[in-house]
């Protein structure tokens, strides 16, 4: 767990426009994290990318210091040098059991501009899969992951945590509810999303018609054929737009996907001859604030949705003190897990050098002071001197979990180090097994 660090930021450092800026798009992700590992000199990367931030888990090199991946994440994310004092500026990092407990925090949304936010889960867990099958994500943090998917899962069920609004797409639901109250119509959705998904299908329950828009036709059919809808291609309804009323974006794209002539002619052919409500949910955006404007459309962005969102945080956090608690009780659990994971093969070597300098001396007795024993006898001195051994290993052993626990592992390395030959030797051979392998053995 020493080695695990979070490099990344949110909303609240610098708004949407700062995090695009160190977005990848999500049809490059699976290609870049092999690249992302290796630009950033990282054993494994996992890379989280939602509405409202942008975090880089990983597991450092050994005796590779944590505060060198901040600069290195920015150049790999941004493409360029930072600036004196840029990285520190932009970017947060979190090391050790610090990053494990704001992974189960951002795993529960705990940390979401909408306390509470029921998407964060499953980008999390999509995130991981991702990395998964990446090749990026290792043994290290398969535990953390499943660890943070783990309380997420029971704060979610365990507490009042959810209650309410907490979903960025709910705010953006109600935004359209209202819209269409006022002008009655249908709405499209853009890009077939977690949250586009979920808008459309409540839209859909409430009796509305939706047109699903991607830009493949096998992914808006199936959803538009889920909900009821109709599917068009994102390259027809630029060409030739359905008349609507509300126009829900979140493609994930690298760019706009809605250019400034699209947006007029869907002004000019709203039924109610109001321009239609855009509620652009996408980081980087997909449709420009310019062009929006320009087409005398109104825009709702990520920008104003997570004020929206913000603007109740202190009240939610105030209600999840419950959800709090069970993460810090998760995170004391993980903490003694990973310890035991990390010393056991070592307290085990303790316990086997103990009992065979027991042995080596019961066998100098046998030789000379205790040469007259029978064979019985000299099989019960040894039998003694093996539980003896095993008891005095036992302080020791005790000892150690301790220290792990409320020093960390540096405080073994000290401990072998000054430990006999044997002993130090067997450290630091378990230290480089770690290091090279996983839990079972193979070959990273």
């Amino acid at each position: 767990m020493d080695r695990v660090g979070i490099v990344g930021l949110s909303w609240r450092e610098g708004g949407t426009q700062t995090l695009a800026g160190f977005t990848i798009p999500a049809e490059e992700r699976a290609a870049r994290l092999p690249t992302l590992r290796e630009t950033i000199d990282a054993e494994e990367v996992v890379y989280l990318a939602t509405c409202n931030r942008v975090e880089v888990v990983f597991v450092a090199r050994p005796r590779t210091p944590l505060r060198s991946y901040r600069p290195r994440i920015f150049r790999a994310l941004v493409g360029r040098q930072p600036e004196p004092g840029e990285a520190q500026r932009y970017l947060r990092a979190w090391a050790g059991e610090g990053a494990v407990e704001h992974l189960f925090c951002v795993a529960c949304g705990l940390e979401s501009a909408r306390v509470g936010e029921s998407e964060i889960t499953g980008q999390v867990r999509e995130a991981w899969q991702l990395a998964q099958q990446a090749g990026t994500g290792g043994k290290r943090l398969e535990r953390c992951f499943q660890q943070a998917l783990k309380v997420a899962a029971e704060v979610h069920a365990s507490t009042s945590i959810a209650e309410g609004r907490t979903s960025l797409a709910e705010i953006a639901l109600e935004q359209a509810r209202e819209r269409l109250e006022h002008t009655p119509g249908r709405a499209a959705v853009v890009g077939v999303s977690p949250m586009t998904v979920r808008c459309a299908r409540a839209l859909a329950d409430a009796g509305q018609k939706v047109i699903v828009v991607n830009r493949t036709a096998e992914r808006a059919l199936g959803l538009a054929g889920e909900i009821g809808g109709s599917g068009r291609t994102l390259e027809e309804f630029c060409r030739d737009p359905d008349p609507v009323e509300v126009l829900i974006l979140a493609t994930g794209a690298p760019g706009t996907v809605l250019g400034r002539a699209s947006l007029e002619r869907l002004a000019a052919r709203a039924p109610s001859g109001q321009p239609p409500l855009v509620i652009d949910m996408a980081v980087p955006p997909d449709v420009a604030p310019a062009d929006a404007r320009a087409a005398g459309m109104p825009r709702i962005g990520m920008e104003e949705i997570i004020a929206e969102a913000d603007s109740h945080r202190s009240e939610r956090i105030s209600r999840a003190a419950a959800a709090r608690e069970m993460v810090d009780n998760a995170l004391l659990d993980f903490r003694q897990k990973m310890t035991e994971w990390a010393l056991s093969p070592m307290l085990g070597a303790l316990q086997r050098r103990y009992r065979q300098t027991a042995l080596e001396g019961v066998e100098r007795l046998m030789r000379k002071e205790l040469a007259q024993l029978s064979a019985e006898q000299k099989q019960a001195v040894e039998q003694w001197a093996i539980t003896l051994a095993r008891r005095f290993a036992h302080v020791p052993t005790v000892g150690l979990r301790a220290v792990a626990m409320h020093k960390g592992l540096e405080a073994i390395d000290t401990f072998f180090a000054h430990a006999d030959k044997q002993l130090a030797a067997e450290w630091q051979r378990l230290q480089s097994a770690t290091d090279g392998k996983d839990e079972e053995g193979d070959e990273r």
